[in-house]
C-alpha cells in the first residue's frame, strides 16, 4: 500500500502544473527574429544609396551680345511699341521683353541642327524630307513675328514665313521623343540643343501662358543672334551704337 502511494507521488512530480490562463486567451509569443550572421568571407549587404539628384539647369543670364541688342532696341524704339524677344543661338537661350524693354522671362530653346546664319534660298518651298543636313539652320536677323497656320492647321508663331522658320512648343510626337527633345531642353548645357530643322522650340508652359498672350493680335519682334557673322553685319544699327560708346 505504502509502495503504491510512493509511486503515485513520484508520477505527480513528473507532470507540469496547469496554466493559470485559459487556453483560448493565451497567445503564442512571437519568436524574436534571429539576427543574420554574415558568412565567413562575405561582407554584410550594403545599404542602397539614394539616387543622385540631377543637376539643376543654371539660371540663364543675358550674354554681352544679348544686352547690346536689348540696349539698342529699347533706346532706339526699334520694336515700335510691341513686345520683343532675343534668341541667343550660341547659348541656346531666349529672353522675352515687354514693349517697354522690361525682361519678363528667360528660357532655353532648341534650334536648327546646323550652325549657320543664312537660310538656303527656296527652302520654304521644300518638303521636310528634301531638306539636307547643312540646310537645317536657324537664320539670324530681325523679324516681325505673327501667328498663323502651319501644315495640319496647327497654329504657330511665324518668325519668317517665307523660310518656314516658326517658334512653337517642343513637339510631343514619336519622332520628338526619339530625339529626346524635352531632355535636351532640360539639360544643363546648350551643347545638345541643336536638333530642329530650323524652327525654334520653347517650353510649352512658357509658350501658352506668356508668349502667346503677348504676341496675339499685332505680333511682336524677334531678334536672332548670329553663330559666326559679326553681330554688326546682322544688325547694322549696332555700328552707330559702337561709335557712340567710343
Amino acid at each position: 500500500m505504502i509502495q503504491g502511494l510512493l509511486a503515485l507521488a513520484g508520477l505527480a512530480l513528473l507532470v507540469p502544473p496547469a496554466a493559470a490562463v485559459p487556453l483560448q486567451d493565451a497567445k503564442p509569443k512571437a519568436a524574436a527574429p534571429k539576427k543574420a550572421t554574415p558568412k565567413k568571407g562575405r561582407h554584410a549587404p550594403a545599404k542602397p544609396k539614394a539616387a543622385a539628384a540631377k543637376p539643376d539647369a543654371p539660371k540663364l543670364q543675358p550674354s554681352a551680345e544679348t544686352l547690346r541688342v536689348h540696349d539698342w532696341v529699347s533706346s532706339a524704339g526699334d520694336n515700335h511699341g510691341l513686345p520683343y524677344l532675343i534668341v541667343d543661338k550660341p547659348h541656346a537661350a531666349l529672353f522675352l521683353y515687354d514693349a517697354h524693354g522690361k525682361q519678363l522671362a528667360a528660357v532655353p530653346v532648341l534650334i536648327g541642327i546646323a550652325p549657320g546664319d543664312d537660310a538656303t534660298p527656296g527652302i520654304g518651298a521644300k518638303q521636310l524630307s528634301e531638306i539636307g543636313p547643312a540646310e537645317k539652320t536657324t537664320p539670324a536677323g530681325r523679324y516681325l513675328a505673327k501667328f498663323g497656320l502651319a501644315v495640319g492647321k496647327e497654329r504657330v508663331l511665324w518668325v519668317d514665313y517665307y523660310t518656314s522658320v516658326a517658334l512653337h512648343p517642343v513637339p510631343t510626337g514619336a519622332a520628338a521623343r526619339k530625339e529626346k527633345r524635352r531632355e535636351r531642353l532640360a539639360s544643363p548645357t546648350p551643347d545638345d540643343n541643336r536638333i530642329t530643322f530650323g524652327c525654334i522650340n520653347v517650353p510649352s508652359t512658357f509658350y501658352a501662358k506668356l508668349l502667346s498672350p503677348m504676341y496675339k493680335g499685332k505680333g511682336g519682334y524677334v531678334y536672332v543672334l548670329p553663330d559666326s557673322k559679326p553681330i554688326e553685319d546682322v544688325f547694322p544699327a549696332l555700328h552707330v551704337q559702337s561709335v557712340a560708346a567710343r
